[in-house]
């Protein structure tokens, strides 16, 4: 026998078509005589498959000629499958689509929100074909037969839907039932005492397709970086020979994200333009720097500050970029990517003395907006300059309290902050109070806010973001590696 299966394939595709089928005639029933008490008495009808062969009509007598078959029951068995020439299409047409997995954490094996493998799949024209099914119904008298009858036919009008697979790419899964004949019994007229069993045959068709074995490829990450071949006259430019490195790696999790445009780039200069992404490096954005960092300089995969990061590695920012171009300061780019999708885009330059450092500067519509209210200052309430912000302060002031004033235990009642004939001033770490003209009050609740908010610092020109019961750096923190990448 010859080991060589490679053409070998099977899909139980008509199978899957007949099981749908008898699916659709389960669960009939019939009445039968009523019960001691008079209640109604129902019986399933069993449906079964068999051919009209020798055997299964041996198996049906359970292997002897003296046993009588169970009635009611149906039987399906295929009665004729044809090619359908009516619906041939392009025979040599291929459908090529692109499938996109749910990453499987390794070790837990649930899904973790991330993409996983993505694959294309090749699909080959199906073949059409039309399939027969005849149903046997097998009764012991006409009343069971008219009641199978009555609550089968009405579902064909004019056809019945089916669906063989839940496979969403499987464009042969779904088909229709027609009711196309009844035979309404087996007996001849009048009917001998000898037939005991009473056969109506309905004829079925089936429109189907049989579907070729798919091709299905897996995709690797993409590592490539792709830049503009021709500068602004029109020329290659030596950045094009060898642009294909493999350093790159767009972010998994976002396939949608518009990776390409640029800001504050003349159209001229997006000819040239150059989109690096790194798969081996994350990057620190605090005050106004950024700086390198390594998987081994973080111990946690926290975005915030609150993260563990070795600020005393240094990783050298010339030294890397040196593989793919020249930063042009004031025009280069940052671009660091969100939870929401969006991105925080600003210019760089290089540090003046320290080459581990990047000088950073987001453009002031690409941050979050602000939902609250800008603040003056982030001042300690308990131990504040009364001077300096207290006294005279101008209407709208507005203050984020670092501590409590002011509480009910309080004795004084902040004295600093009250003023005569209106409420005492009681408010809680994290709240932003505001002067209104007449006396202070509070204006953001912490305590009561439960949604991620927004508000600048006058200040110092500084974002912050209160969100799971803290304030931080709106932007600021550690954006992973195929979190953040470099616009030359």
């Amino acid at each position: 026998m010859s080991s060589y299966r490679t053409s070998f394939f099977y899909d139980r595709q008509i199978r899957r078509f007949l099981q749908q089928f008898i699916r659709i005639l389960s669960n009939f029933q019939v009445e039968l005589a009523p019960g001691p008490e008079g209640e109604q008495v129902l019986q399933a009808v069993p449906v079964f498959y068999g051919d009209a062969s020798r055997q299964a009509s041996q198996i049906l007598r359970s292997n002897s000629e003296n046993t009588v078959k169970s009635v009611p029951a149906m039987a399906v068995h295929i009665n004729a499958l044809n090619y359908d020439q009516k619906r041939t299409q392009e025979p040599n047409f291929v459908s090529k689509i692109n499938v996109r997995t749910q990453g499987v954490d390794p070790v837990t094996g649930a899904p973790n929100g991330k993409q996983g493998d993505v694959f294309t799949v090749e699909r080959l024209m199906p073949v059409p074909y039309k399939l027969t099914l005849k149903v046997d119904v097998w009764t012991s008298n006409t009343e069971q037969k008219l009641m199978l009858l009555e609550q089968i036919m009405v579902l064909f009008n004019p056809a019945f839907e089916i669906q063989s697979t839940d496979n969403y790419i499987d464009w042969t899964s779904l088909s229709y039932v027609l009711l196309t004949g009844i035979d309404w019994t087996n007996r001849s007229v009048p009917a001998g005492t000898e037939d005991t069993i009473d056969i109506a045959s309905l004829t079925f068709e089936l429109p189907i397709w049989i579907s070729p074995p798919a091709k299905i490829k897996k995709l690797g990450v993409v590592q490539a970086i792709v830049n503009s071949i021709f500068d602004t006259q029109g020329q290659l430019t030596d950045l094009s020979i060898g642009s294909l490195s493999n350093s790159g790696l767009y972010n998994p999790n976002d396939a949608t994200a518009n990776w390409t445009g640029s800001r504050g780039r003349s159209a001229l200069d997006l000819l040239t333009q150059k989109v690096i992404t790194f798969s081996n490096y994350s990057v620190v954005y605090h005050g106004n720097t950024l700086k390198l960092a390594r998987e081994n300089d973080i111990t946690a995969t926290d975005v915030t500050l609150t993260v563990d990061v070795n600020l005393r590695m240094k990783h050298q920012w010339v030294a890397l970029l040196q593989q793919y171009g020249t930063i042009t300061n004031g025009t280069s780019q940052v671009r660091l990517l969100q939870a929401n999708g969006s991105e925080v885009v600003g210019v760089i330059a290089l540090h003046p003395t320290d080459d581990s450092l990047l000088l950073y500067t987001p453009f002031g519509d690409t941050l979050p907006g602000n939902t609250i209210d800008a603040i003056n200052a982030i001042i300690n309430p308990q131990n504040v300059n009364v001077n300096t912000h207290l006294v005279n302060p101008n209407t709208g002031t507005r203050y984020l309290l670092l501590h409590g004033i002011g509480a009910i235990n309080d004795t004084e009642l902040a004295p600093a902050w009250n003023y005569a004939g209106y409420p005492p001033l009681v408010a809680e770490a994290n709240d932003v109070v505001e002067f209104n003209g007449n006396h202070w009050n509070v204006v953001f609740t912490a305590a009561a806010a439960h949604t991620v908010e927004y508000v600048t610092n006058l200040t110092t020109g500084s974002q912050y973001k209160w969100e799971a019961g803290t304030w931080t750096k709106s932007v600021e923190g550690v954006y992973l590696a195929a979190y953040w990448r470099l616009v030359l």
